[in-house]
């Protein structure tokens, strides 16, 4: 039956076999064990301060390697930029792990967490061109491949930072950053060998002939991703900063889980129910719902009280962020898409960096309200943004 859950399903996994999403899955793992555990091990042996500017670091890594790895697939194929960046970052991670254990001095530890973070592998964008270009021309197979694939990512961010902290009181702080390693040297190694993996583009001959990167609406998408990226850092920042005030520090991350949960229920049934409504329309909506589901944490007092209104905010994540990467494929430049696909995932991770970096000081300052304010502003900028400007001539394909 058109539009059910099996043919959506089926129509994506036959694309490239059950091997390539269960690849695909494990290797984006470690992007969402390595933040959280980072600031386990760092504060467990220096302090939160400490912990904070050493994720940073990390963030930040990440967000200026993205691009760079993106267009380097874009030319010389997915394979062996894909190999490199695993084998780099698992032995750089590990240099992390035996530096902080180490007690070597901040600096080296800053310089090895930018490394760290410069040499992510980007299997989630990368994963996501390569859907696209699995899927070629048509349409509802591109944008149910790429639902599917952006729902694995929040599936992958409610795992990771569970999965750390159980490691981190069963076993040790720096099991997560290991297991990190562990993962991205073998499923990253079998993603980058996959059959999929595409070849070079030509993307240097492509941009010498007139091909550009960016465009009126890949700014204004990549613009909203950084919104959206501070308005979730600082919520995740107010429900740390009331579980602190709280006398339960542990539980942020069982609070925050809760939107992973609904996010991932909400990816799934997107996929198996795309509907029928243009990809800007989509965009539109979800944002401006889920601004109005952000305005209950104003009123947050307890732990319940923000685990339910954080699940709240994640029934339209996923969706938003379905109808997002599919604009991205649509506006972006084929032959550069996994370059497009990274600067825009960039985006989002420098849109939490800054969430962070304002929200912690203000938290601090005037409590884990003030956070949450935040957050409520970045997502109402988000949504004036997408209805005052996101027409459907701003996001026409190029």
């Amino acid at each position: 039956m058109p539009g059910s859950a099996s043919s959506g399903f089926r129509g994506v996994i036959s694309l490239g076999g059950a091997a390539l999403p269960v690849y695909g899955f494990l290797a984006r793992l470690p992007a969402a064990l390595c933040p959280i555990g980072t600031l386990l091990l760092v504060n467990e042996r220096a302090g939160i301060g400490d912990a904070g500017t050493v994720a940073a670091a990390l963030w930040l890594g990440q967000a200026l390697g993205g691009p760079v790895i993106g267009r380097l697939a874009d030319r010389r194929g997915h394979r062996p930029v894909l190999l490199a960046a695993c084998t780099a970052n698992a032995v750089v991670l590990l240099a992390l792990v035996a530096a902080v254990l180490g007690g070597l001095p901040l600096a080296a530890q800053l310089t090895l967490a930018v490394a760290t973070g410069l040499t992510v592998p980007q299997v989630g964008p990368l994963a996501r061109a390569r859907w696209a270009r699995l899927a070629g021309d048509d349409k509802a197979l591109v944008g149910a491949a790429l639902s599917f694939d952006t729902t694995l990512d929040e599936v992958a961010f409610m795992v990771g930072p569970a999965l750390a902290g159980i490691l981190a009181v069963t076993l040790h702080p720096t099991a997560a950053l290991v297991l990190a390693a562990a993962l991205i040297l073998t499923f990253g190694t079998l993603f980058a060998l996959h059959r999929t993996a595409p070849g070079p583009t030509g993307t240097a001959t492509a941009a010498r002939s007139g091909v550009r990167l960016w465009s009126p609406g890949l700014a204004l998408l990549s613009a909203m991703a950084v919104l959206q990226g501070a308005a979730w850092s600082s919520a995740n920042t107010g429900v740390n900063a009331l579980a602190e005030s709280a006398g339960s520090p542990g539980a942020a991350g069982l609070v925050w889980s809760a939107m992973a949960v609904t996010s991932s229920i909400a990816g799934f049934v997107t996929v198996a129910r795309p509907g029928t409504a243009d990809l800007t329309v989509r965009l539109r909506r979800t944002i401006a719902v889920q601004a109005l589901l952000t305005l209950p944490l104003l009123a947050v007092s307890s732990l319940w009280g923000a685990a339910f209104a954080v699940a709240g905010i994640g029934l339209m994540v996923a969706p938003h962020l379905i109808a997002l990467f599919g604009l991205v494929e649509r506006v972006g430049p084929a032959q550069r898409m996994g370059e497009v696909m990274t600067m825009v995932g960039s985006g989002l991770i420098i849109g939490q960096a800054l969430g962070a970096a304002a929200a912690g000081p203000l938290a601090r300052a005037y409590g884990y309200g003030a956070a949450f304010t935040m957050s409520c502003g970045a997502a109402a900028a988000a949504a004036v943004l997408a209805l005052s400007v996101a027409g459907r001539g701003s996001l026409a394909r190029k």
